[in-house]
């Protein structure tokens, strides 16, 4: 038996097209969420024990290369450290 018994065919086939629709965005949303997930790069960034902090110096961000750990200071000055965390150079930024 048809629940809308009452409902023209253009209605009910609009009304079909908005079900169908409604069922894509909500396999779309959980695909591009599900995509998200899992592409996106987690925590692969692994600072060493310990970076080698001159006296002094207030650390506001970390930086890491293949060859370097860059450490930008309050007193703008950007910390230069090797891959094991040694202090190796020391640069004014102004």
């Amino acid at each position: 038996m048809d629940e809308n018994p009452g409902l023209p065919p253009d209605l009910r086939f609009l009304k079909t097209l908005v079900t169908i629709l409604t069922g894509v965005m909500i396999i779309g949303l959980i695909t591009v969420v599900g995509l998200l997930v899992t592409r996106l790069p987690g925590a692969a960034v692994t600072l060493p024990d310990q970076l080698e902090i001159p006296e002094g110096a207030r650390v506001v961000a970390v930086t890491q290369s293949a060859s370097y750990w860059l450490a930008t200071t309050e007193d703008d000055r950007v910390l230069i450290f090797a891959p094991d965390g040694t202090f190796r150079r020391d640069l004014a930024l102004n």
